[in-house]
């Protein structure tokens, strides 16, 4: 059975099967709540019932107590509708939005696709999730007080664990130890979400997304983040790399093209011979340049090295007229001596 349920104070509005919770039904329905574990755990997703019955489900006694039930509050990861419903809860629509936390994690795996690229895979507590929007970046807690950054490559609807590609800082203490060290169930500490580096969804504009190296990351989820939603939006993938092999993740981009029309543009700045290779060469920014005339009713969504952002800023803004406030971006830094992002 499908009910109603509408969101105050925003009237929006969406349904929901009996069998199906609130918080799941309102993220089909591209309705984002807060919530930490999905569980019933936690209480970051309790909010008012402010109209029709619910089966509560299974949760923790002391996150939801019988007197909060009688007073009409509800846990919406686990809440499942039994008449149409009206419910008050804050809605999720911008990175500042989200809460900020510290937690533990576990490095669940570490694969090495290329010699200075790591996917690492974090799982967090067994009543924990990270609620973030894709493009957002977590911060690793170092004992000396440092922190490292680096960009979340899975869609938020995929959170079981979180994954992080990683490129190795020569010298860098950190990364030194991830490639050499760590053998998996490392205990770390994280923060996050954080950063402003997300899609906008309230545009029917065409998207380019523009990644050098690891800067993959973040356009990763971003885009597996926009085929889940069902986003029509024509989209564009540039990735830069100096080698066939930096090119770490190849089957995902070939997928998007084949199943979903992502339209799949591999540069590469510095071939070999042994590369072989037949396809675009130079620097990623400008092979956007060179296949886009007029870029003023696009968005860009660039992510890598400051000079490529830099470069890319300048030329689309200058040369091809799009608009400044439609170029998004995040920079990451290499210095081996700060190690500072990714």
């Amino acid at each position: 059975m499908i009910f109603k349920v509408t969101i105050r104070p925003s009237a929006h509005a969406f349904d929901c099967e009996s069998d199906q919770t609130v918080l799941d039904a309102a993220t089909k329905a591209d309705l984002l709540l807060p919530y930490g574990c999905r569980n019933g755990a936690c209480g970051t997703c309790k909010g008012r019932l402010l109209d029709g019955r619910v089966d509560y489900g299974p949760h923790q006694p002391s996150t939801l107590t019988d007197d909060e039930k009688r007073a009409g509050w509800a846990l919406f990861c686990c809440a499942k509708p039994l008449s149409d419903l009206a419910i008050e809860v804050r809605e999720v629509r911008r990175a500042g939005d989200v809460a900020v936390r510290k937690m533990p994690c576990r490095i669940e795996s570490i694969d090495k696709p290329a010699d200075d690229v790591a996917i690492v895979k974090l799982k967090l507590p067994a009543n924990e999730r990270l609620q973030y929007l894709a493009g957002q970046y977590v911060d690793f807690l170092l004992k000396d007080g440092k922190r490292r950054s680096f960009s979340i490559a899975n869609p938020p609807h995929d959170d079981a664990l979180i994954e992080l590609h990683v490129r190795r800082v020569p010298g860098g203490a950190f990364t030194t130890q991830l490639f050499d060290e760590f053998k998996g169930r490392e205990i770390l500490r994280i923060e996050g979400p954080l950063g402003s580096f997300t899609l906008r969804e309230d545009s029917d504009k065409p998207m380019i997304f523009v990644a050098g190296g690891t800067g993959f990351a973040p356009i990763k989820a971003m885009i597996e983040h926009a085929i889940h939603r069902g986003v029509d939006r024509p989209m564009v993938l540039y990735w830069g790399a100096r080698r066939v092999r930096d090119l770490y993740l190849p089957d995902p981009p070939g997928r998007w093209q084949r199943e979903h029309g992502v339209s799949f543009v591999p540069v590469l700045s510095e071939p070999g011979p042994d590369d072989r290779w037949p396809g675009r060469t130079g620097l990623v920014h400008q092979a956007v340049l060179d296949d886009f005339r007029d870029l003023s009713g696009y968005q860009v969504y660039a992510c890598g090295a400051p000079p490529m952002i830099e470069a890319a800023r300048r030329d689309f803004t200058t040369l091809r007229g799009l608009p400044p406030s439609e170029f998004y971006a995040d920079s990451f830094t290499y210095a081996a001596e700060a190690e500072a992002r990714r």
